[in-house]
């Protein structure tokens, strides 16, 4: 097994992505969406759905902690690094939060859409690959964000902190602190989500939270087991490694960028990592699941204002995205299940500037008829 660690590593990646595209393709599980139906409508079961899959990912990185199997700090991305930019999770996230709602949909949204047919969401793609390409592999996010980004951020290893994971920041030393706080706000928020009558009776938003959450918690297990260990040691060996070989679970808006470094360079398939064998599996997944329910539909813009909107969407998803260091799955599941206060930032910061650009597309509607 050791001497494949990493093509299986990449085929586990795609497969469970091609899972969860699938789910997500025939559920509707959007984040977005989530929060368009709670903020115009007073619907919560998408959003249910959606804190569901938060609460399976946190109980499962929990288990896994107690399995022995830990996360550590050097995830990729940083999750529980003590480097604490708040500043950037802040500007980030809102960034993504109003891209996203221009653009209709997060990146992992923008991937489903696709593979059922939706060509608007190419273009959507293309635009943020390229604003994460700039950020990942240019000098952009140097010249544009660090020199004022950087001096904000807070260095908790300064104040006895290991990390900025809850357990880390409320009982440090304690080693089993986090998985505790884990487990029992994995288990509140599971509880909330089956409080509402509606939503338990919702087939589709409950197997969408499942499946999305384990998916999440596969990753996990995958890239830190025990399989993990013999890829990255695998890794060291090679003549020439495999990029973003850590522990990693599932994230949308950096294996864009990725992807687009490898097209650049085809021949060189260690450009292929976990992001970008998972973000093809989505692609694949949900392309499956339109074909075989017949439901595959080519959509084109109509306007050039909606056009416009999608491609300015798509750049703020791809540089904010990078910014916030994660998605509406990136950071608000697979960053919020390792229970970092960044993540935790990212996310509400998403929903702001999702929610507040919601708000402001009704008024201007309102104000036009």
């Amino acid at each position: 097994m050791e001497s494949n660690a990493h093509l299986i590593v990449l085929a586990l990646a795609f497969v469970v992505g091609a899972v969860m595209g699938a789910v997500t393709s025939k559920t509707n599980f959007c984040t977005m969406g989530a929060v368009s139906d709670w903020v115009n409508m007073g619907d919560t079961g998408r959003l249910r759905a959606w804190l569901l899959a938060i609460a399976v990912a946190m109980i499962g990185v929990s288990a896994l902690d107690l399995a022995g199997i830990r996360l550590g700090n050097d995830s990729f991305p940083p999750y529980r690094t003590p480097g604490f930019a708040w500043l950037r999770y802040i500007v980030g996230g809102l960034m993504f939060g109003v891209g996203m709602t221009l653009a209709s949909g997060c990146g992992n949204k923008t991937v489903v859409r696709l593979g059922g047919g939706n060509l608007k969401s190419l273009i959507v793609l293309a635009t943020a690959s390229i604003g994460a390409y700039l950020m990942l592999w240019t000098g952009f996010y140097a010249a544009a964000f660090d020199a004022w980004l950087a001096p904000a951020m807070v260095d908790l290893g300064k104040h006895g902190r290991p990390g900025q994971a809850l357990g880390d920041l409320i009982a440090p030393g304690a080693a089993r602190a986090n998985a505790g706080i884990g487990l029992a706000a994995g288990l509140a928020l599971a509880a909330f989500a089956f409080s509402s009558r509606d939503f338990r009776a919702s087939f589709d938003n409950v197997l969408g939270g499942l499946v999305v959450g384990l998916a999440v918690v596969a990753g996990w297990w995958i890239s830190a087991g025990v399989l993990g260990e013999a890829w990255k040691e695998q890794a060291m060996m090679m003549a020439t490694p495999p990029s973003r070989v850590a522990t990693q679970s599932y994230t949308f808006i950096s294996p864009m960028g990725d992807l687009v470094r490898y097209l650049q360079s085809p021949r060189h398939l260690e450009f292929i990592n976990f992001g970008v064998a998972g973000f093809l599996g989505v692609l694949a997944g949900s392309f499956a699941w339109s074909l075989a329910t017949r439901s595959l539909r080519m959509e084109w813009f109509r306007t050039v204002p909606d056009t416009a909107n999608h491609v300015v969407g798509g750049a703020l998803i791809g540089i904010g995205g990078v910014l916030a260091m994660g998605c509406t799955i990136g950071q608000g599941v697979t960053g919020v299940s390792t229970l970092a206060l960044g993540s935790f930032l990212a996310l509400a910061s998403i929903v702001a500037g999702a929610a507040a650009t919601m708000k402001f597309q009704y008024w201007r509607m309102t104000r036009e008829a």
